[in-house]
């Protein structure tokens, strides 16, 4: 160990080695996720009423489609397959972010009451003022942000800590999950239909433009969260290390926890609460990744692999239904916080 705390010797080439096959083992399961997201794209895009074959789909994305394949591509299945990528991957970052700053497994959006309150944003202009695409897509974010920024003062001693984070984010979404039912009973029917479908988090009826948004956000969220990621790492070591590196470790908290909620609240203004993805994605990619390595790249791989094969499992489970890709990740979803609350401390 040198006089500045860096290692030398055996133990830096060990702990050099180290790091390269951590590396290298993220870029495989990067690599190996997306391969599954092509297969998963190329199923989601031929299968159908109107079958597409591999060659008519890859064909009609590289211009050379006819005009039925273009169609069908261009207006009917590839906004919904991109609208599931990106709100998936949204979600995966989003929940590795938190779960990562917060130093708790649990503490996810869906968890800490930032995705009821997003909800109940969106819910609010749905009911009260009949908003729907990109006005609705705004709502919904300046929404979210103001719920974190009331689950962030409220949690505030002397800092951001992860149990005080959970527990205050549970109470503020119940609330929140209040105002969303007084909201139901208080509108009219076809509101309320409307509502609904959207709070089960749907990607039945996405809105091309909403999709263009989400598109321009997750391209610069997702930008803001890779360079922030060094920031990320080392506050996983504590604040008191952190600190000691000459991070200032609320600071950097902050900028995370709010390029979090943003992917959020652009992935709930696109299709509505679709719950328990961001608790599941990060949790995933850190097991394919190994190392305890908070990786955010194959978190918003996996996540966009859980969202897209959930909703062709709603589409095409049922004969005849095509169910909301909400309804498919709370079934896979909350058996497994179950687990994650039965074994945890």
């Amino acid at each position: 160990m040198s006089a500045t705390g860096t290692r030398t010797g055996p133990d830096a080439g060990d702990d050099r080695r180290r790091r390269t096959g951590t590396v290298r083992r993220e870029l495989v399961v990067l690599a190996g996720a997306l391969v599954v997201l092509l297969g998963l794209v190329l199923v989601g895009l031929g299968v159908g009423e109107i079958p597409l074959s591999p060659v008519q789909v890859i064909g009609g994305l590289l211009g050379q489609g006819d005009a039925v394949s273009d169609f069908v591509l261009g207006q009917l299945r590839g906004p919904r397959v991109l609208a599931a990528l990106l709100v998936g991957a949204s979600l995966g970052t989003a929940g590795a972010v938190v779960q990562s700053v917060v130093r708790n497994p649990i503490a996810s959006p869906d968890i800490i009451g930032i995705t009821a309150g997003a909800s109940a944003s969106g819910l609010v202009a749905i009911v009260l003022f009949g908003a729907s695409g990109v006005a609705l897509f705004g709502v919904v974010l300046v929404g979210a942000v103001g719920v974190a920024v009331l689950i962030a003062a409220l949690a505030w001693r002397r800092g951001i800590t992860g149990n005080r984070v959970v527990l205050v984010g549970v109470g503020v979404g119940a609330v929140a999950l209040s105002i969303t039912g007084w909201l139901l009973t208080s509108g009219s029917v076809q509101q309320a239909g409307t509502a609904l479908l959207w709070l089960s988090g749907s990607l039945n009826a996405v809105d091309r433009t909403v999709v263009g948004a989400l598109l321009v956000g997750f391209v610069v969220l997702m930008a803001l969260a890779l360079l922030q990621s060094p920031r990320l790492a080392v506050l996983t070591l504590g604040d008191e290390v952190a600190a000691s590196l000459g991070l200032r470790p609320d600071r950097a908290k902050v900028l995370l926890l709010l390029t979090a909620v943003l992917l959020t609240a652009a992935a709930v203004a696109t299709a509505g609460p679709v719950s328990f993805v961001a608790l599941m994605a990060a949790p995933i990619a850190r097991r394919l990744v190994g190392g305890g390595r908070t990786a955010l790249g194959p978190a918003a791989a996996v996540g966009a692999v859980v969202t897209l094969g959930s909703d062709l499992v709603a589409q095409f489970a049922l004969p005849g239904v095509t169910l909301p890709v909400g309804v498919v990740t709370g079934v896979v979803g909350a058996p497994y916080l179950l687990w994650l609350l039965a074994r945890g401390r």
